[in-house]
């Protein structure tokens, strides 16, 4: 009675083969934008053709695969606004905008392609240009679709706009192949120390019972 309980306790709490759960998932392979908020990134709530940055502002690009914006992978590094416009000096009627172009890893790129190098850029537009603006006045060329959706950016990738991702192609964050913060133990290995544990507390409650 007490190892079915256990068995049924185990089922419950281990999580699903790799690849259970993600087989009819999709993701996507396109560039996110970002806007930065002291050191932190926040996915924007609007598209860079419509964003316009103040002078000052930190504003970044991640090309990766996700299922929605929930999901999404940050731009990497830490430079903020007066490391990356360190030798850009101000100008009136102008502003200055810093851009993290982060190009993501093997796994996001698409077939044949390698992501460059990624890269820091101080672009100084008029005062009302839009994010998108700014970035081409670093980082051309840029490719849209008919739809506005930002493609490529300084020619990358070559080919393909947000296509659909199938999950078995669909890379897996690091920080999500353990805990919540990549550190701690997994779900499995927690649920499989309490099962080991209630099953040698069930063994231990035969032998004394049958001594009894």
């Amino acid at each position: 009675m007490i190892r079915r309980a256990a068995v049924l306790f185990l089922a419950a709490l281990l999580p699903l083969p790799a690849g259970a759960g993600r087989a009819e998932a999709a993701g996507y392979r396109y560039w996110s934008f970002w806007e930065q908020d002291g050191t932190a990134w926040t996915y924007a709530n609007q598209g860079p053709s419509l964003a316009r940055p103040a002078d000052g502002d930190v504003h970044g690009f991640r090309f990766s695969v996700s299922e929605n914006s929930a999901d999404a992978v940050k731009p990497r590094g830490t430079a903020d606004f007066d490391t990356i416009c360190a030798k850009t000096p101000a100008a009136d009627g102008r502003k200055r905008v810093a851009l993290v172009i982060d190009f993501g890893t093997p796994t996001d790129a698409p077939s044949g392609e390698t992501p460059p190098a990624g890269r820091t850029a101080c672009a100084r537009v008029p005062e009302d240009a839009t994010t998108a603006e700014a970035l081409a006045s670093v980082a051309k060329p840029l490719r849209y679709d008919t739809n506005a959706l930002l493609c490529a950016i300084a020619g990358y990738p070559k080919t393909g706009c947000g296509e659909q991702v199938s999950a078995d192609e669909a890379p897996v964050p690091a920080e999500k192949k353990t805990g919540s913060d990549g550190s701690g133990p997994s779900i499995g290995l927690v649920a499989g120390i309490a099962v080991v544990a209630l099953l040698g507390g069930a063994a231990i409650w035969q032998v004394r019972r049958r001594a009894t």
